[in-house]
């Protein structure tokens, strides 16, 4: 049943008021830099592997472990943040993952085993900091029962599809204009300086251990029992699938066409189209559920990428990625707002994680993948992988929409930037 709107709906607050909130920039600067590991990694060491091996298969199984690995810590991370604060987990954690990077960057110009560059990747994606959604838990410490808390959830959304325009253009630029390890450098040293800098703005920082208006049994609480945080974080696969097919297909298309160079500029176009949807989604008050914009957005996402395989140039495959990229966001944003909803204050941090380990899982499988297909068949065959994984994602959501359910039975939604309106069903 389609849900009603009250009439006296609160006007909604835009980007503007969100980033007067007192002390938000001291959190936000630092966090844009601390979070490029995640848009900057997997090309990293794909462009790094791929030139010192000569196989994309190689390269793709060695950020596949990276992303396995950062898949099954991330949610670990974040319990930890909301149990023991987020600098006692950041600061070890970009010092592990500065050194681990550096000693992978090392063995892959030294020609060392397969096995060793697993090894290495191992704790760097174990150690991959969880900013993101440590950023979200900030904002919603600071913003709990405001009618910005949802622009804030926008907001945030544009800012990480901002970092994967910025990240893997860097990344692709600094490795094929500089150096092959350059990217990674830069990775490492990112991490680092914007971590610890992230880490010191301790008065932003949630309180840990407990949750104020929680209970006892609230502040034991855990997001992964929720139904709707499984189902999303299912659909989250087919997200990662994208971003990891695209970066290894069109490294593989533009070395096909002889032209590496021009990687940056397809990747940014798929990236720019991520972020641009994100403002335009933020700014809309919607009239229709997240659940069905969720299951809408990913029904578009499929059909998009089921047409990436046929593309023959460079300006075709450009605009057919930059409608993929326009695709995203609003799957993303609907996704991480919903989880507000999903669990309690005490679990939230962890239950982003899930999400973002999620996307990281599904990257590791589609690079995978991938590669292998752009070995064997050509950057066409790799490029079915997005289609396969969102095709998937869109198939669950559907068979599993039901679970996607709010825990209490009376409560308001977000329907756009800061529009909190109540709703007859979910």
């Amino acid at each position: 049943m389609a849900s009603t709107v009250t009439s006296d709906a609160v006007k909604r607050p835009g980007y503007g008021q969100l980033l007067r909130t007192p002390g938000a920039w001291t959190f936000l600067l630092p966090g844009f830099a601390a979070r490029q590991p995640f848009a900057m990694l997997t090309i990293g060491i794909v462009l790094l592997v791929q030139h010192t091996t000569g196989s994309y298969g190689t390269a793709g199984a060695v950020a596949a472990v990276t992303g396995v690995s950062m898949a099954l810590f991330a949610p670990q991370s974040g319990k930890l943040a909301d149990r023991f604060g987020q600098r006692a987990v950041l600061v070890p954690g970009v010092l592990v993952h500065a050194a681990s990077v550096s000693l992978l960057t090392v063995l892959a110009l030294a020609d060392a085993p397969l096995w060793a560059l697993f090894a290495a990747a191992v704790p760097s994606g174990a150690s991959v900091p969880q900013v993101g959604p440590m950023v979200r838990a900030r904002w919603a410490a600071k913003l709990e029962g405001s009618p910005l808390m949802s622009t804030a959830a926008a907001f945030e959304s544009v800012t990480d599809e901002f970092t994967f325009v910025v990240g893997p253009v860097l990344a692709t630029a600094l490795c094929t204009g500089v150096h092959p390890a350059a990217g990674l450098a830069a990775e490492a040293f990112l991490t680092l300086a914007g971590g610890l800098f992230f880490a010191a703005q301790k008065r932003t920082q949630p309180a840990h251990g407990q949750s104020a208006p929680a209970s006892g049994r609230q502040q034991r609480a855990s997001a992964l029992p929720a139904p709707g945080v499984r189902v999303l974080a299912v659909a989250f696969l087919g997200i990662g699938s994208v971003f990891g097919g695209m970066q290894v297909s069109l490294t593989a298309f533009t070395e096909e066409i002889g032209n590496p160079g021009v990687n940056g500029l397809l990747y940014g176009l798929f990236a720019a189209g991520n972020m641009l949807a994100g403002i335009a989604v933020g700014a809309i008050a919607w009239k229709t559920g997240p659940r069905r914009r969720l299951i809408l957005g990913y029904a578009a996402l499929t059909a998009a990428a089921s047409l990436l395989w046929s593309a023959q140039s460079v300006a075709l495959l450009g605009v057919l990625g930059l409608v993929v990229g326009l695709c995203i966001a609003p799957a993303l944003i609907t996704g991480y707002t919903l989880v507000e909803s999903l669990v309690p204050a005490s679990a939230r941090t962890e239950a982003f994680t899930w999400l973002t380990g999620a996307v990281a899982l599904g990257q590791a499988a589609a690079v995978t993948v991938a590669g292998r297909l752009a070995d064997g068949y050509g950057s066409a065959a790799g490029f079915l992988v997005p289609l396969g994984g969102t095709a998937l994602a869109l198939a669950t959501l559907v068979a599993l929409r039901s679970r996607l359910v709010a825990r209490p039975s009376t409560r308001t939604v977000a329907r756009g930037i800061g529009h909190r309106v109540p709703v007859t069903v979910d």
